[in-house]
C-alpha cells in the first residue's frame, strides 16, 4: 500500500512539474496513462486536453444581443437547469446570465439554432463543477460540442443507424432481439450521445470518465462506451422478452446511472477493447459525423440506413490481408459465381458461390461447414488468410450482389459475430489494385475478368433456372412479380432479411386499379377468400394470375404513398424477374390491400404500381424448409 501511494505521488508530482513548464496534451497523456486526473489539476488539464489553454476571450468582443428566435426557450432551460444545482440565489442569477451568454454566442458564431433540452446544458455542467471562469468555460464547451458530440444527434439520426450496425457486428443476437422488439438506438441512447453520458451519471463518475475520454481524444469513444453498456445489459434485456418495447428501452436508458467512479477504468478499457476489434473503416468513413467538416452525403446516409451489415473499405481489407495486425484480421469470403472467382480473386479469399444457396442447398451447407473449418485451421496455423472477422465480397454489380446479401443474411441469422461486407466488391478491389491487378490477384484472366472485359455477361442464367425450379407454373398473387424482401428497411428492422418469392403465371391477365379506400371491391377472378400460412415443403399450383404492362401502370410518388394514413406496413423489397435480376420496390400493406411499387431509376422518388391486391385474395403463404427465409405468397 505504501508503495502504491509513493508511485501515485511520484506521477502526480511529475505532472505538476510538467504543467509548470507548459506541457501539451501529448505529455499529459504519457504521464497520466489513462488514469483519472488529480482533482486540483483537472481544470488546467482539461483546457490542455481540449487545446484551449491560453486561448482568448471570445465573450469580450461579443455585442451581447440576445435576439434569437429560440431565446426564451434557451433562457427557460438555463433557469430550470440552475434551479436544480442548488446554488444561492445571488449565484443563480449570475450563473443563468453566464450560461445564456455562452449558449447564445455559440449558436450565433456557428449559425446554428438552439434545440430546447438538447443536452448542451448537461455538457456544460462538468465545467461549472470545476468552477471554470466563463471565458474558459465557453472555449471548452465549444470544442467539446464540436469535437465529441455527434452531429444530427436527433431521432432517426445517422449516428443511431451507425450504432446499430456496430451492435450487429459485435452481438448479432442482441441486435436481432432489439430489432424484433422494434427498439431503435435513438429510443435509449439519445441522451447518452448528446451529453456524453453526463445526463445519467453522477458528477464524480462523469469527471472520471471525461478524464479518460479527453486523454483518448477519440470522438468515436461514445459509440463504444454505449456498446459496452448495451452488451453488459444483454442477460437482463433478453429476460424482458415479454415486456413492452417502452419498458425495455426505458430500462436500458437508465443503465449508465448504475456506474460508479471505481468502474470507470474497467468501463473505458472495455470500450477501447471493442474499438480495437472494430474495422478502422468505421472511423474513416464516418468521421464527418463530428466537427465542422462537410456532413455525410445523402448517399452515405441512405447506405447506412439500409446497410445489411457493417461495410469495410477495400483499402483496409488489402492492408490487413497483406500486413495482418493483432486486432482485426479478416477471413475473406468471395461469394461471386465460380467463373468470376476463377478469373481473378484475392489469394487469401475462400470461395463460397452464392448461387449454391438457391441451386444446391445441400452443397451450400457443406460449403459453409468447409468455410468454418478452413477459418479455424487458418487461425490455428497463423496463416495470413486466417482471421475471426468474416468479410464477404461480391462482384460490385447490384444484380448479382443481391445474392451475396442473401448469404450474409444467412450468416447473421446464425448469430455469427464479426460479419462485414467489402464495399464495392471486386470492381473496387480491381480499381484499387490498378496496374498491379495481375500481381495482387490470383488466377487473373483479363479475357474473362468482369472489370477488364465489361462485356462479360452477368451470371443470371443459373439463378433464373433455380428460380424457375422453385416456381410452379400457374397464377400468382401479383402476376409475374417476384419479390426479394430484405429486412434493411428502418421500419422492419425486426428482421435481418426476408425474401418473398412468388411463382410466375402462365397467361397474364390485366389487373384492374383498386382504390386503397375501396373496402368492398370485388375479388379477383378465381381467388378464394381464405388466408392461411403453410410451412409445408409442398406448393400447390394456383390459377388466376394478374399483371399489367409498364405503359399502363400508374406512376406515383413513393413518399406520398408510404405516408398515406391507411398504410400500416412499408417494406423495402426487390422484384425478381425471370432472368433473376432484381429491381428495387416497396411493398405497402393496408388493412385491406397489398400494393407493390417498383422504383423508377430515371425518376428519383417515383415508382410504378406494378401490383395491387386485396388481402382477402391471398390464399396461402408458404416457405421452403430448406430456405425458411424464402416465402411464397399465393
Amino acid at each position: 500500500m505504501a508503495g502504491d501511494e509513493q508511485t501515485s505521488a511520484a506521477w502526480v508530482s511529475e505532472l505538476e512539474s510538467a504543467l509548470e513548464e507548459g506541457c501539451d496534451s501529448g505529455i499529459v497523456r504519457n504521464l497520466c496513462k489513462g488514469r483519472s486526473f488529480p482533482a486540483h489539476l483537472r481544470q488546467q488539464l482539461w483546457q490542455i486536453a481540449l487545446n484551449v489553454a491560453g486561448k482568448g476571450d471570445a465573450l469580450a468582443t461579443w455585442d451581447e444581443i440576445y435576439d434569437m428566435p429560440e431565446q426564451k426557450a434557451l433562457r427557460d432551460d438555463c433557469e430550470r437547469f440552475v434551479e436544480n444545482l442548488g446554488n444561492d440565489d445571488d449565484e443563480k442569477v449570475a450563473l443563468v446570465s453566464d450560461l445564456e451568454s455562452v449558449l447564445t454566442l455559440h449558436c450565433k458564431s456557428r449559425g446554428v439554432a438552439y434545440v430546447p433540452r438538447g443536452g448542451w446544458l448537461e455538457v456544460v455542467q462538468p465545467f461549472i463543477a470545476l468552477k471554470m471562469p466563463t471565458p474558459q468555460l465557453y472555449n471548452c464547451f465549444c470544442v467539446m460540442i464540436n469535437k465529441y458530440i455527434p452531429r444530427n444527434c436527433l431521432k432517426d439520426g445517422q449516428s443511431f443507424d451507425l450504432f446499430r450496425l456496430l451492435l450487429l457486428y459485435h452481438d448479432p443476437e442482441l441486435c436481432s432481439f432489439l430489432d424484433t422488439k422494434k427498439i431503435t438506438a435513438d429510443m435509449y441512447a439519445h441522451s447518452w450521445f448528446r451529453s456524453l453520458l453526463s445526463a445519467h451519471c453522477d458528477l464524480e463518475v462523469t469527471l472520471a470518465m471525461w478524464d479518460v475520454y479527453l486523454q483518448a481524444a477519440d470522438p468515436f469513444l461514445v459509440f463504444f462506451l454505449a456498446l459496452v453498456i448495451v452488451i453488459n445489459a444483454k442477460e437482463q434485456l433478453l429476460s424482458m422478452a415479454g415486456d413492452s418495447k417502452q419498458q425495455i428501452s426505458d430500462t436500458l436508458n437508465m443503465f449508465p446511472a448504475a456506474l460508479e467512479a471505481e468502474d470507470i477504468e474497467d468501463f473505458c478499457s472495455l470500450a477501447q477493447y471493442y474499438a480495437s476489434k472494430t474495422p478502422q473503416s468505421f472511423r474513416r468513413d464516418y468521421q464527418n459525423l463530428f466537427g465542422e467538416n462537410e456532413t455525410l452525403s445523402e448517399e452515405t446516409v441512405t447506405q447506412v440506413k439500409q446497410a445489411l451489415c457493417l461495410p469495410v473499405s477495400v483499402h483496409e481489407l488489402l492492408q490487413t490481408t497483406t500486413q495482418p495486425g493483432e486486432n482485426v484480421r479478416y477471413f475473406v469470403v468471395d461469394c461471386r459465381p465460380a467463373e468470376q472467382y476463377n478469373s481473378g480473386h484475392l489469394p487469401t479469399a475462400f470461395h463460397l458461390d452464392a448461387n449454391l444457396m438457391l441451386q444446391e442447398p445441400g452443397e451450400f451447407a457443406a460449403a459453409v461447414n468447409g468455410l468454418c473449418a478452413a477459418q479455424k485451421q487458418a487461425i490455428a496455423t497463423g496463416s495470413v488468410a486466417g482471421g475471426e472477422h468474416l468479410c464477404f465480397m461480391g462482384s460490385g454489380r447490384e444484380e448479382e450482389d443481391q445474392y451475396v446479401h442473401m448469404v450474409i443474411a444467412n450468416f447473421l441469422q446464425r448469430k455469427t459475430q464479426y460479419v462485414s461486407l467489402a464495399r464495392g466488391g471486386y470492381a473496387v478491389l480491381h480499381a484499387v489494385l490498378g496496374d498491379n491487378a495481375a500481381f495482387g490477384l490470383a488466377d487473373h484472366s483479363p479475357k474473362h475478368c468482369i472489370v477488364c472485359n465489361p462485356s462479360a455477361e452477368l451470371n443470371g442464367k443459373d439463378y433464373a433456372e433455380e428460380l424457375q425450379h422453385l416456381m410452379h407454373e400457374g397464377g400468382t398473387l401479383l402476376g409475374k412479380l417476384s419479390l426479394a424482401l430484405k429486412g434493411k428497411s428502418v421500419k422492419v428492422k425486426e428482421q435481418l432479411t426476408n425474401y418473398i418469392v412468388n411463382p410466375t403465371g402462365a397467361a397474364p391477365v390485366r389487373d384492374r386499379h383498386v382504390n386503397p379506400a375501396d373496402k368492398t371491391g370485388k375479388r379477383y377472378r378465381g381467388m378464394a377468400a381464405v388466408f392461411t400460412i403453410d410451412d409445408d415443403d409442398n406448393e400447390a399450383d394456383y390459377e388466376g394470375a394478374t399483371s399489367s404492362d409498364d405503359d399502363s401502370r400508374e406512376c406515383v410518388s413513393i413518399e406520398t404513398w408510404t405516408n398515406k394514413p391507411e398504410v400500416i406496413g412499408n417494406f423495402k423489397c426487390h422484384e425478381i424477374k425471370e432472368n433473376a435480376y432484381m429491381y428495387p420496390c416497396h411493398l405497402l400493406v393496408t388493412n385491406t390491400h397489398l400494393f407493390v411499387l417498383r422504383e423508377m431509376p430515371d425518376r428519383k422518388g417515383m415508382a410504378l404500381i406494378v401490383a395491387r391486391r386485396q388481402l382477402t385474395s391471398v390464399v396461402k403463404i408458404t416457405s421452403k424448409k430448406r430456405h425458411p427465409e424464402l416465402l411464397t405468397f399465393r
